[in-house]
């Protein structure tokens, strides 16, 4: 790698922090909400499954499982997490 190659990719993580730090309140609500689910387990009605929400927090599905979860999240191709 060559010494400005370097710099240059110094530069590029410098310029993405401040980015971040720059983000208000509300763009921060909405970080990752077109790229990210969560999962996390629920109770409904006494049966035990898995809530599918957005990075928001705004839900968007359940599924009886985790494994199920996570799979109708990639079939939307959006990054599953866990949250515990």
């Amino acid at each position: 790698m060559k010494s400005n190659e370097s710099s240059n990719g110094s530069s590029d993580v410098n310029q993405a922090a401040v980015a971040l730090r720059e983000l208000s309140v509300q763009d921060w609500a909405r970080f990752g909400v077109q790229e990210i689910a969560y999962i996390r387990p629920v109770v409904v009605n006494g049966v035990k499954a898995m809530s599918i929400h957005a990075a928001d927090g705004t839900p968007i599905g359940a599924a009886p499982t985790a494994e199920l979860a996570i799979a109708a999240i990639e079939q939307h191709e959006l990054a599953a997490v866990r949250v515990h």
